[in-house]
């Protein structure tokens, strides 16, 4: 009778939580398991008080139906409380416990073993719902694992005590019998357990009610807020209008300079195209004079030492000596002659090298010989421009560079260009800067197993951060117009990485300094398409 008021209690409270909340069916299915359990209890504890033999079979009987069916129904609760979908193990159940009521109804000496048998299935389904459940990380349902783990492990005990030790059933502990001990936290702890986890789930929905209910007060709020916001941007459109007008009217200005600016530069551009041409025209024509200047030396050189080995020897002694000093002094003449004109031959035949077409052609090539030629090109032509200017060359080559098979020309176009924008970078800083300034440009090579690296750092100005993305941009400078068009870099970064397959790396710091990486590979192949080739 105490697991009757128990289980009528927990019917009743299920049923109010189904009533709050009729989205979750599980809890009427619960309130029919527990009001199953409780007639069945009802059943069982009037047997005593009656007398007649049908009745009291009857109220047994009745006792094991609502037992056995509230089982499934607890059953059928745990699907819909874990969202499970019914398998054939469910209506399995339903089947077994049909049969089990027909043993227990038409065997003879069965007495209550079909029902033991039953509700040990019964606890073993919910205990492997449950458990499926604690796998897929819901939470709390360890309490209901516990609760049908407890259940059937009695029911387990109680078989097994039934069939083979049935007098230790009727022994008593602590002055209850221990078949009592077994039976009623068998019964009770399931529904127990269930009813604590539904409260628990109650009680967080509940918190999550409250949740929501404080969310929609603050976006209640929020609404309020933003129409005042409407009100005051309102207020500011026409201010804000007429700044985006004159906003957009500065773009269009600083749009038209920049047409301007390019024009300039392309202007500057074809200018500097055409003074190579003139160049190599100038040197062209000035080598033929040349070639004749020295030529005429190399004949005057001999014909006076033809001359003091014949004609002067035949001179009276002190005409003689004369005439040695004399030609002595004319070999010198035509020494400083020969050494100047081969010196303007070689300056004549650098000029003929940098105003000529690249042939595309990929020869074995010494880096190192390489960049330093082109550094000091490069720094002593700065020099002739501006004689006051000096800066440190500090370089650092590998020494097992070895030769790298590459463009000669292109890549010679791309170090030129590399070392004229850090000399100008340094002379710009030193412009700005105190004399504690000191101008240094570093060169370095390295060599691993796959590639060459050429780093040409300074110390100068730097690049600022918002136009880094934008210098190997066709016709990009940040230089004034007239002194740079916007070519350079594009051209390098043309070379490296479409003719060479190689990186142009970037790393400055604006006011501190700009590293340039060239990297290329090795080990490509001698030729290079002809559509690649820069002129």
């Amino acid at each position: 009778m105490l697991l009757f008021g128990l289980f009528l209690l927990l019917s009743t409270l299920h049923l109010a939580f189904f009533i709050y909340n009729p989205a979750q069916r599980a809890n009427l299915y619960f309130t029919l398991y527990t009001l199953a359990v409780a007639t069945s209890f009802c059943c069982t504890g009037f047997l005593d008080e009656v007398q007649r033999s049908d009745v009291r079979l009857g109220l047994d009987i009745l006792s094991y139906v609502a037992l056995q069916t509230g089982g499934v129904l607890a059953v059928h609760a745990l699907y819909c409380l874990f969202s499970v979908r019914r398998t054939a193990v469910y209506y399995g159940l339903w089947l077994v416990n049909g049969l089990s009521l027909a043993l227990l109804t038409y065997g003879h000496g069965l007495s209550w073993y079909p029902t033991v048998a039953f509700m040990v299935l019964v606890s073993a389904e919910q205990l492997r719902l449950t458990v499926g459940a604690m796998q897929q990380t819901r939470r709390a349902v360890g309490i209901i694992a516990v609760g049908f783990a407890i259940a059937l492990v009695l029911l387990v005990l109680f078989g097994f005590l039934a069939r083979f030790h049935q007098p230790v059933l009727q022994m008593e502990l602590l002055s209850v019998p221990v078949h009592t001990l077994l039976t009623f936290p068998a019964f009770l702890s399931p529904v127990l357990a269930i009813s604590l986890f539904l409260a628990r789930q109650f009680a967080l929905d509940s918190r999550l009610l409250k949740i929501k209910l404080n969310q929609v007060r603050l976006l209640s709020e929020q609404t309020l807020t933003q129409q005042r916001e409407k009100q005051v941007l309102l207020a500011q459109q026409n201010e804000m209008l007429e700044q985006q007008v004159q906003q957009r009217t500065a773009a269009l200005q600083r749009t038209l300079l920049h047409l301007q600016t390019t024009q300039d530069q392309l202007v500057q551009s074809e200018k500097m195209a055409s003074l190579g041409e003139l160049t190599a025209g100038i040197a062209h024509e000035i080598q033929n004079p040349l070639n004749f200047v020295n030529n005429f030396a190399d004949v005057a050189v001999e014909l006076l030492l033809e001359l003091k080995e014949g004609p002067v020897q035949a001179l009276p002694a002190p005409d003689k000596e004369y005439a040695h000093e004399l030609a002595g002094e004319l070999a010198q003449t035509l020494e400083k002659i020969q050494t100047h004109g081969h010196r303007a031959d070689a300056i004549v035949r650098g000029m003929l090298e940098h105003s000529r077409a690249g042939t595309g052609q990929r020869e074995l090539t010494n880096l190192n010989a390489l960049c330093d030629e082109y550094l000091h090109l490069a720094y002593h032509g700065l020099r002739a421009k501006d004689p006051t200017f000096s800066a440190t060359l500090t370089t650092d080559f590998e020494h097992n560079m070895g030769v790298i098979e590459l463009v000669p020309q292109d890549i010679g176009r791309v170090l030129l260009n590399l070392f004229n924008n850090a000399f100008y970078a340094v002379q710009m800083r030193k412009q700005q800067e105190t004399k504690e300034y000191r101008p240094e440009v570093r060169v370095k090579t390295r060599r691993t197993a796959n590639t060459v690296e050429v780093v040409v750092r300074d110390n100068g100005t730097g690049i600022p951060a918002s136009v880094v993305e934008k210098i190997y941009q066709p016709f990009f400078t940040t230089k004034p117009a007239g002194e740079g068009t916007g070519l350079g870099l594009s051209l390098s970064y043309d070379i490296i990485t479409k003719i060479h397959r190689g990186t142009l790396r970037v790393d400055t710091k604006e006011g501190q300094y700009t590293k340039f990486t060239v990297s290329l590979p090795v080990g490509q192949s001698s030729e290079v398409p002809a559509e690649h080739s820069i002129r």
